[in-house]
């Protein structure tokens, strides 16, 4: 690596909204990084996430194409 062209590397704090607090390296300048959303309070990793069916639109989807099999 060429010297002088990279932003240092260092260890900062990462705070969600949810209170969940852990550290990670970054490039960041700043020494902490507030975020919305983390593993711990996202729908998707707590399991809570939910698909919204508006007017059976994946219904409507899976009579369409569900039947079809691939290279028709």
């Amino acid at each position: 690596m060429k010297s002088g062209i990279h932003p240092s590397y260092h260890e900062i704090d990462v705070k969600c909204s949810c209170g969940n607090q852990f550290k990670t390296g970054s490039t960041l300048a700043d020494d902490s990084l507030q975020i919305e959303v983390c593993s711990v309070c996202h729908p998707f990793y707590t399991g809570k996430q939910k698909i919204l069916d508006t007017a059976g639109r994946v219904d409507k989807f899976n009579k369409k194409y569900g039947a079809m099999e691939l290279g028709q």
